[in-house]
C-alpha cells in the first residue's frame, strides 16, 4: 500500500513540476511576443552618414538618437531574451535553457545547424550577440516582405529542442528494450 501511495505522490509531483514549468513558460513567451509585436513598427530610414545606403542602425549604433532602449526579458538565469530596437531594424538575442548535458548537446547542434543555413533563413545572424546562443536581425525590408506573426513565431526555439530531446529519449528507450530482449 505504501509503495502505491509513494508512486501516486511521485506522479503528482512530476505533474505539478511540469504544470509549473508550462505555466511560467506561457507568460514568458507571451511577453516576448507582445514586445516583438510592438517593436516591429520599423520604417525605411537611410543612413545619415553615407548617402543612398540603408544600414541597420541597431548594428551600426552610429546615431544614438535613432536607437531605442533595449528590453531584457528573463524567465530565469538560463533563459532570457534581449530585444534591441532602432528606427529601421530590430535585433533579437536569445539564451536558450540548457538544463542537462543532453539539452546542452542538442542546443549546440541545433543552433549550429541553423547558423550554417543563415542565408536561407534571412533573419538569422551567423554570429550571436556576446552572452547569447542565437540572434536574429530583422530590418524594415523583412517586415515588408514577410508576415509579421510568422517572424514572431520563428523565435520559439525551446519547443524544437524539447521535441528533439523527447525524440532522443524515445529512441534510446526503444533501443534499450530491443537490446535487453536478448537476455530474457
Amino acid at each position: 500500500m505504501s509503495s502505491t501511495r509513494r508512486r501516486v505522490t511521485e506522479i503528482s509531483e512530476a505533474t505539478t513540476t511540469t504544470t509549473t514549468k508550462a505555466s511560467t513558460l506561457r507568460p514568458y513567451l507571451a511577453c516576448i511576443r507582445n514586445t516583438l509585436d510592438a517593436a516591429m513598427c520599423l520604417q525605411n530610414f537611410p543612413c545619415q552618414e553615407v548617402e543612398r545606403h540603408n544600414k541597420p542602425e541597431v548594428e551600426l549604433k552610429s546615431s544614438p538618437e535613432l536607437l531605442l532602449n533595449p528590453v531584457l526579458i528573463c524567465r530565469n538565469e538560463a533563459e532570457k531574451c534581449l530585444i534591441e530596437t532602432s528606427i529601421n531594424s530590430l535585433r533579437i538575442s536569445l539564451k536558450v535553457k540548457q538544463a542537462d548535458e543532453l539539452e546542452n548537446i542538442l542546443t549546440k547542434k541545433f543552433l549550429r545547424f541553423l547558423s550554417m543555413r543563415a542565408e536561407a533563413f534571412q533573419v538569422l545572424r551567423r554570429k550571436p550577440v556576446q552572452g547569447y546562443d542565437i540572434s536574429f536581425l530583422i530590418t524594415n525590408y523583412h517586415c515588408e516582405e514577410m508576415q509579421k506573426h510568422k517572424l514572431i513565431d520563428f523565435i520559439d526555439i525551446d519547443k524544437e529542442i524539447s521535441e528533439l530531446k523527447m525524440s532522443v529519449n524515445t529512441r534510446g528507450r526503444l533501443v534499450a528494450t530491443e537490446f535487453l530482449k536478448q537476455f530474457i
